[in-house]
């Protein structure tokens, strides 16, 4: 069974936790039980050992900037590092950023404001793991997004697999083929996206929070999206 340690870099807030539970949570679910996880409160510091500890590593969200000066954050991205070729990798929305962060790339709070609701991106390659996608590059993807900060840069080597004019580097694989990470979140489920729409409505433009929510009822690409986590951690 294959081992996956959840480097969990923050908690859902306010009382979302309670509601929702906590990212780790959220990653199970949606992985499922096919695999043996360990969750590591990176957060605070606990990372594993060594990278062989695990097969793979999931970095999931946070509250935190990526190039916050918080003292967690660079044993973070030096684990990263040393787990790059050594075991495969996934990260998710803040996960996304750290790793390319830590890999190369650039991360910034963007100024084109927060990216709420359910958010489209073209698939602009897809790879062999991407079950269904195969010569099917041009299909449109939609997941729920809940992010201020973007990669600006991405890593050298790094291919682009997925976005879109608001978030050009959504999804990326990086070099050497075992490291990928999404900005969007497949591990929401529609009530968690819709709590955060709301949490953010006094910091929005006026009649935004209303047409994030609306868009929250079209069908989500989500399950798509953890089925190529789920193939890209299973292969050979």
């Amino acid at each position: 069974m294959t081992s996956i340690g959840i480097l969990e870099t923050g908690l859902p807030p306010t009382d979302l936790a309670a509601r929702f539970g906590r990212y780790d949570a959220m990653v199970r679910r949606m992985l499922g039980d096919r695999y043996r996880y360990r969750t590591y409160t990176a957060r605070s510091g606990e990372l594993p050992t060594r990278p062989e500890d695990h097969d793979a590593y999931l970095v999931t969200g946070s509250s935190a900037g990526a190039y916050e000066a918080l003292p967690w954050i660079p044993p973070l991205e030096a684990f990263i590092r040393s787990a790059q070729g050594r075991a495969r990798m996934v990260g998710l929305c803040f996960g996304h950023q750290i790793m390319a962060q830590a890999l190369g790339g650039r991360v910034e709070k963007s100024d084109k404001g927060w990216g709420l609701g359910l958010h489209r991106y073209a698939v602009t390659r897809a790879e062999p793991w991407m079950a269904g996608d195969a010569g099917d590059a041009a299909r449109d993807l939609a997941v729920a997004a809940s992010h201020q900060d973007q990669v600006v840069v991405a890593p050298d080597g790094a291919t682009v697999l997925a976005a879109s004019g608001f978030t050009p580097h959504a999804a990326l694989l990086y070099a050497g083929g075992q490291a990928l990470s999404f900005q969007f979140h497949p591990e929401f489920e529609r009530g968690m996206a819709e709590a955060l729409v709301e949490l953010r409505r006094p910091h929005l433009p006026d009649g935004a929070a209303d047409r994030m929510l609306a868009s929250l009822a079209a069908p989500s690409d989500a399950p798509r999206v953890a089925g190529w986590i789920r193939a890209f951690l299973d292969r050979p």
